[in-house]
């Protein structure tokens, strides 16, 4: 049962603290109003209809802050109105500029209504010029701001350049300790929309975020959140702009929610290495249902920072439309961490540019989708011993699931001496270009699964994986090969109730591969 917020009916509006909705003058209104609000014991904060310019917002416990219907709120794009703290990003604590909306160690807040908040992005985001048309970067270029040697990447200020030179630049470490140590490249460090961290019983809801400069929405290390009818809308080249993202969060329903983003849409996180697993906070027991993703990297993600796992997650009723990827699993490597117990029910996908399903313990940090020029082969894995960094994903049932068009349907790429483990497919009709790629895997089952594809030299390509069955597999019919089994590490591969014969040829296996390894039921 998640816990809800309950507030005072008392309301307090920003125009008693001088606030002008002209969307010229700056003010302190909102933050005076929520600061007078707490202090009187808390209820709700009242922006009205109009267009009211500030700086940034820190919430209260006990507040309500309330946008009415025509309300939009414009955070400023003068930088010197935000200030730098030491925090966490992706996983690893950090030094960023605070977030536009920020709240720490708190209890019973909100954030609600039918407005908007505008975070001027635009100000803080470097852009790739391959995410651009010609005349849109002959149009931002001559805005202002520097472009980098290689003239392929335009930064606001020599100072977001500065920092983009510098590996994992905004990492707390040895010599760099503190936020004044970090203010030379104070441009770089993009705030996040709305970051409230370790608190307690959250509600937003009806609220737009737009144009984020970093992550949109990021409970952190928080219990009992209930996210509803929000949506986060950041243009498609806004790299790091994720719509959502529940890190190490705790008991929450995310609900109802539609988010158009420049990175994932619906994400799970709870730490990076050896950091992450130190914090040892799971996201864990979660409702995600009813909500739709647009122009995200991936629907909905877990990983890649999940070094304090994820479990007890159930999602439902997913729509997305013109991601890169579906359904996104993701790790590396150093990771550690345990993704179990995952139910995936009803997702419907249209027009994925990448992968509709994608495993992937082998996670390189690069863009899902290759730009032009970037390699498509997959790398060489070799395998490494087990320690604390090796990433486990386990036991996820995913069901009901149409995509209308991906580059490939389903994607399962395991570690050597960590599989990708017991994963279930059942009832999916997917239609992509490439069908299957399952290499390490183990105990993979599909069941009442049909993939139309263009390719089919195979349909379904087995490398090193055991314990895998496919029971009433459709396919293209004349399709050139159905099955590709190879490495010396496959065995009790099963085909049942499927027509092998509407292929030209049923199974090709490998040089070491046993004939034994593979048993097909004909139909």
């Amino acid at each position: 049962m998640v816990k809800t917020p309950e507030f005072r009916k008392d309301t307090v509006n920003i125009t008693k603290f001088g606030a002008v909705p002209d969307g010229l003058t700056k003010s302190t209104a909102i933050q005076q109003a929520i600061d007078a609000c707490s202090k009187a014991g808390g209820g709700v904060v009242l922006v009205p209809r109009g267009h009211w310019l500030t700086a940034g917002i820190e919430m209260r416990s006990n507040v309500n802050l309330h946008l009415a219907q025509g309300a939009f709120v414009q955070f400023s794009d003068n930088h010197a109105d935000y200030h730098l703290i030491k925090t966490s990003w992706e996983g690893v604590a950090a030094v960023r500029n605070q977030a536009l909306i920020y709240g720490e160690n708190l209890e019973n807040i909100a954030v609600t209504g039918q407005g908007v908040f505008d975070g001027a992005g635009n100000t803080w985001r470097a852009v790739k010029k391959s995410k651009l048309t010609e005349t849109e970067w002959k149009r931002l270029t001559a805005s202002g701001g520097v472009v980098n040697d290689k003239k392929d990447t335009w930064y606001p200020s020599a100072q977001s350049l500065k920092g983009s030179t510098i590996p994992e630049a905004f990492y707390i470490r040895e010599g760099k300790q503190t936020p004044k140590d970090f203010e030379d490249i104070k441009d770089f460090l993009r705030p996040d929309m709305i970051v409230l961290a370790s608190s307690k019983r959250i509600l937003l809801e009806g609220v737009t975020f737009q144009n984020s400069p970093a992550w949109t929405i990021h409970p952190l290390m928080c219990e009992d959140i209930t996210v509803r009818n929000v949506q986060a809308l950041n243009p498609e080249y806004g790299q790091n702009t994720d719509g959502i993202d529940l890190e190490s969060c705790k008991n929450g329903i995310l609900e109802g929610s539609t988010f158009d983003v420049g990175d994932d849409g619906i994400c799970i996180k709870s730490g990076r290495d050896e950091q992450g697993r130190k914090r040892g906070m799971p996201t864990e027991n979660f409702i995600i249902r009813n909500c739709k993703v647009y122009h995200a990297h991936g629907g909905f993600v877990i990983g890649s920072e999940m070094s304090g796992g994820a479990r007890n997650i159930y999602v439902s009723n997913l729509t997305f439309m013109g991601t890169d990827v579906g359904l996104r699993f993701k790790a590396a490597r150093g990771r550690g961490g345990v993704v179990e117990n995952i139910f995936i029910d009803k997702v419907d996908m249209k027009d994925i540019v990448g992968q509709a399903i994608i495993f992937d313990l082998y996670y390189m940090a690069k863009d899902p989708v290759p730009l032009a020029g970037e390699s498509t082969a997959p790398p060489v894995i070799k395998a490494e011993p087990l320690n604390e960094g090796t990433p486990t994903f386990r036991h996820i049932e995913i069901k009901n699931v149409t995509c209308n068009g991906a580059e490939t349907a389903i994607m399962l790429r395991g570690l050597p001496e960590m599989p990708v483990k017991d994963i279930s497919i059942e009832n999916a009709i997917l239609q992509s270009t490439k069908p299957m790629l399952c290499i390490e895997a183990e105990n993979i089952r599909l069941k009442n699964v049909t993939l139309i594809s263009k390719e089919t030299k195979p349909v379904l390509e087995i490398q090193n994986s055991q314990n895998i069955s496919f029971d009433n597999l459709k396919y293209t019919p004349g399709a050139d090969l159905l099955m590709r089994i190879t490495g010396d590490r496959t065995k009790n591969i099963k085909l049942t109730n499927t027509d092998t014969k509407a292929a030209k040829k049923d199974v090709e296996l490998g040089d070491k591969v046993s004939k034994k390894a593979v048993l097909v039921s004909k139909k």
